[in-house]
């Protein structure tokens, strides 16, 4: 490779000049020490200062060390250009779409050198987890967005065919098919704002108890036509939060559990742990199995694809649960519930004094 015997040939270079510049300096220097010395303790005079042998001494010292230089400055070379070479053909490959190329640090490779391919390996090893997670949200996304488009291109065709009579059934089924899809895109759009950082909140002093009790009211009727009974243990608690997306995560929440969860009572609890607020949704089961319970705030991740098929929803109601809590500098947490059902706990930090102005 021509940049490799280009580099090979500098280090060489400077290091035989090193060798050669060192050596001078210590000949001649020790020639100038001698001179001071004798100046100072004269000795008896000499015909010659500097003799034909000791140049000849001179110029065998730069022939013997000349070798042992370039002899280093090649090993060093070595050591230097062959992760450099690794790194640059990797960088060339992932640069032409092969995300798995990884550069080799060798065994015998400096340490700095080491860690900078160490440090190589780890970025293209993100690459391509991020081309990976790109594909599969691409492939879910338009697996999702498939069901209620071709409902909505059937139905809409069968109208305007005659096969289907436009009366208010079927208007309302095209909408909640618009519903979904609008809510499939909210979702989307929140879990993506949440994740490059620009998620907008607006962060005030808020009661939750007080959105929790605003939240129940609103959900109790359809929660009664299900089988499932709201019950509330609230402490008054205020926090620094936006109400609004604190409210899309109860709801979200409450939903979830809904759809999931066997009939029963729906238990939220707002309690002040240590220095935390920890807002509690939980349910009477059937609760997460094991294998998922690690991977249920993932987008997209849900569990027998019969029931979720039958239960709706779009497999983004946690994932956009856990986004909204990031953003605020919390976070959301799942264990078993004290009757063997499903518990996610929203954990917000609490304000070190009350704020006069939070919201009655």
């Amino acid at each position: 490779m021509e940049t490799r015997a280009g580099l090979s040939r500098q280090i060489l270079l400077a290091m035989s000049a090193i060798t050669v510049l060192a050596g001078i300096l210590v000949f001649f220097g020790t020639f100038l020490v001698y001179t001071a010395i004798v100046a100072v303790y004269p000795l008896p005079e000499t015909d010659e200062w500097l003799t034909s042998l000791d140049l000849v001494i001179f110029a065998s010292l730069i022939l013997v060390t000349l070798p042992i230089a370039a002899f280093v400055a090649l090993r060093l070379a070595r050591r230097i250009l062959d992760p450099l070479e690794s790194l640059a053909c990797s960088a060339r490959r992932i640069a032409a779409g092969d995300l798995s190329a990884r550069a080799a640090a060798g065994e015998n490779a400096l340490g700095e050198t080491a860690s900078l391919v160490g440090d190589f390996n780890t970025m293209a090893q993100r690459l391509q987890d991020m081309a990976a997670d790109m594909a599969l949200w691409n492939a879910t996304i338009a697996h999702e967005l498939r069901t209620p488009l071709t409902i909505l291109k059937g139905r809409l065709q069968g109208i305007i065919d005659g096969v289907f009579e436009p009366d208010e059934r079927t208007l309302r089924r095209l909408i909640l098919q618009v519903d979904g899809l609008g809510r499939l895109v909210e979702d989307l759009r929140t879990v993506t704002l949440a994740d490059s950082g620009h998620l907008d909140l607006r962060i005030v002093p808020a009661r939750l108890a007080r959105e929790l009790e605003e939240v129940a009211e609103l959900m109790a009727p359809d929660l009664a036509a299900g089988g499932f009974d709201l019950r509330l243990d609230l402490d008054d608690i205020v926090v620094e939060a936006d109400a609004t997306r604190v409210r899309q995560a109860i709801l979200a929440l409450v939903s979830n559990a809904r759809r999931h969860a066997s009939r029963g009572t729906i238990t939220m609890s707002l309690k002040a742990v240590d220095a935390t607020a920890v807002l509690a949704i939980a349910d009477e089961g059937p609760g997460v199995a094991p294998e998922l319970a690690g991977r249920v705030f993932e987008p997209f991740v849900r569990g027998d694809p019969e029931r979720a098929r039958e239960a709706g929803g779009n497999g983004l109601g946690l994932s956009v649960v856990r986004a909204i809590m990031e953003a605020h500098g919390g976070s959301l947490r799942y264990r078993t519930a004290p009757k063997g059902g499903a518990q996610f706990e929203m954990v917000f930090r609490m304000p070190r004094s009350p704020a006069p102005s939070a919201r009655d």
